[in-house]
């Protein structure tokens, strides 16, 4: 029972001696606290009320007696009480007790000193570019090359060769031919390592090679401030699966280097042992959207200030029995072996699965001032993007497309580009049946309304790279940007129903002048990825911006309101006469135009 000073004594009930003087000394207490910055209307409160609400109205630490009770509650046996209480029975000993805790209690509730918070200082967002790439594909080691075969429409599936799949009802994939780690990886770790670490390895230094990333560059790098993000879905399949053989034998036979090559990190972790980068370093597992996780994952990295420059993507070689064999019991993959340059067809009425391929690709990601300090080519602006899940089933997208339309409205919205920004799409498809036309309509649902979308899958042509494709797709994109133009779609030779030529890219390569461009990814377990790349472009600062569309609009108006107006000479005449514009330009205005993207997009150079 909370006792007041100011509150009668019922009837029938006389407080003694001893508990009249605690009373006295609990209103005192209360009415010192009463003067005291901070405390006083609070505990005011409090003390004529309930016990609800201490933890925020007695902002002190607890004395030692409340840690010695038995019952951590104000009022317990053993333990001091604030407030008097007639039915509490307490001995002269106990009674010292509560009156040396009385004073603790209200040395303790002093206030303490007033800690300064310092104010976060608004920073210029840090912009990210690309300034290097590296890929290992089917269809070529080199950018250029890479390219363009893509654009002559050039495929990459071929019979394996590596292992005898004789018995296996898929024997064809994006196999790498010819590939050579000379002058990339020394020759002691290319006799150990899984294919996926060698492919990474080479694609990063390749991307470093690329981004003008000489010697003598990096030596003036904050080795710090650099980092390296490559992931892999199913990382060293090959050398955990000869470990498994060995051990049939003896677990004498098995490589000593089976676990930490076998790893999906580990690739990125000799990158930077190799480099002696010792910023943000780990890699990203998820499935076929892991390379997208990665890169945007790394660019906020930079954008935080934790890097000014990630390598970035994903690698993985996953051609082996193994692989090849659980993707077929997963009844995913094509079986056109008979003609494989036509088995992997996205949005084609007779698409029976997906190709699997193999390789890497890296992007070399750097900190706008920090590319330009250094005078590094830029190939493009890196916006954003965005993830989400489906929630929905282990290996198959959700029925309504949920999860890739929040996925690509989150990108937008986080990257604040408007829909009719984005021009070109580089979509995931990977020539299976639902998976195919999920994405299609999903895209429909977001950019249906621009007339000028168009839509390719880079997988038609060098098959579906697992953990690496979002990465070797990203390198396509930041090419289609370079050289304006965009990859045809192979093997279109009967579109589905359901879906419109006029949106996808025909069989041709097309030119673009792109303006936004949006690559997505998606892996088992329902992960979306989309991220966004925009042609480079030095824009004006944002106050400058703001003056040009103040201007554009205000001109706008005068037109309207005096249509002898035909000139920004008349105009400005005009508004010398008024004194200014009869309805001027609000903040509201402003906030309404950089909604609509038309201020504040990256893409545009004013």
């Amino acid at each position: 029972m909370a006792v007041s000073g100011d509150q009668p004594q019922q009837p029938g009930l006389r407080s003694g001696r001893w508990a009249r003087k605690r009373m006295a000394r609990a209103k005192a207490m209360c009415e010192s606290l009463s003067v005291m910055p901070g405390y006083g209307s609070s505990l005011v409160s409090f003390c004529g009320s309930s016990l609800q609400g201490l933890s925020s109205c007695l902002a002190f630490e607890p004395c030692q007696e409340y840690y010695s009770c038995k019952d951590p509650p104000l009022f317990g046996e053993n333990c001091f009480s604030l407030f008097g209480s007639k039915g509490l029975k307490v001995g002269r000993r106990q009674r010292r007790v509560n009156h040396a805790s009385g004073k603790a209690m209200a040395v303790a509730v002093q206030p303490a000193k007033d800690v300064g918070l310092k104010k976060k200082t608004l920073k210029k967002q840090r912009r990210v570019v690309v300034t290097g790439m590296g890929v290992v594909t089917s269809l070529g080691h080199e950018l250029d090359p890479f390219y363009n075969n893509l654009l002559e429409g050039v495929s990459g599936v071929t019979e394996i060769e590596t292992f005898d799949c004789t018995d296996f009802p898929t024997r064809i994939a994006g196999e790498i031919k010819s590939f050579s780690t000379d002058g990339w990886v020394a020759p002691k770790f290319s006799k150990r390592m899984d294919k996926f670490m060698l492919y990474l390895l080479t694609a990063g230094k390749k991307a470093l090679a690329d981004g003008g990333m000489s010697d003598e560059v990096q030596r003036e790098l904050d080795k710090a401030k650099c980092g390296v993000l490559i992931g892999s879905a199913m990382g060293g399949m090959k050398v955990f699966n000869d470990a498994i053989e060995a051990l049939r034998v003896s677990y004498k036979k098995m490589n000593p280097f089976c676990v930490p090559f076998a790893t999906t990190n580990m690739g990125s972790a000799m990158l930077a042992i190799n480099l002696g980068w010792m910023g943000p370093n780990y890699s990203i597992s998820t499935a076929c959207a892991t390379s997208n996780f990665c890169i945007l994952n790394a660019a906020n990295h930079i954008i935080r200030g934790e890097a000014d420059v990630m390598l970035s993507g994903g690698s993985d070689a996953a051609i082996i029995p193994i692989g090849l064999g659980g993707f077929v019991a997963c009844r995913a993959l094509s079986q056109r072996n008979n003609d494989p340059t036509k088995a992997s067809r996205p949005w084609d009425t007779n698409r029976d699965g997906f190709v699997m391929g193999e390789g890497a690709g890296v992007l070399l990601l750097e900190e706008l001032e920090h590319a330009k300090q250094r005078g590094a080519k830029i190939y493009a602006e890196f916006l954003g993007g965005s993830i989400t899940c489906d929630a929905y089933h282990m290996t198959e997208p959700h029925p309504e497309g949920t999860g890739i339309v929040l996925c690509i409205e989150k990108a937008l919205s986080q990257s604040g580009v408007a829909r009719e920004d984005v021009n070109y799409v580089n979509a995931h498809a990977t020539s299976t049946q639902s998976g195919d036309l999920k994405e299609y309509k999903a895209l429909l649902h977001c950019f249906g309304q621009n007339p000028e979308l168009r839509v390719n899958s880079t997988k038609s042509m060098i098959g579906h790279l697992l953990g690496a494709a979002g990465a070797v797709e990203a390198v396509a994109v930041i090419q289609a940007i370079r050289t304006g133009w965009i990859h045809p779609n192979v093997n279109l030779e009967e579109p589905d129903k359901d879906v419109d030529l006029r949106v996808l890219v025909g069989p041709t390569k097309e030119r673009l002048d792109i303006k936004v461009a949006l690559s997505n990814s998606f892996g088992f377990g329902g992960h979306n990825s989309s991220i966004l790349f925009v042609p480079y472009k030095r824009s004006l600062s944002l106050l400058m911006r703001l003056q040009i569309v103040i201007k554009a609009e205000q001109w706008k108006r005068m037109k309207v309101k005096h249509k002898t107006l035909t000139s920004r000479k008349d105009y400005s005449q005009m508004a010398c006469r008024e004194g200014n514009l009869e309805k001027k330009i609000t903040i509201l205005d402003i906030c309404k135009l950089q909604q609509g993207g038309r201020i504040g997009n990256r893409s545009k150079s004013g």
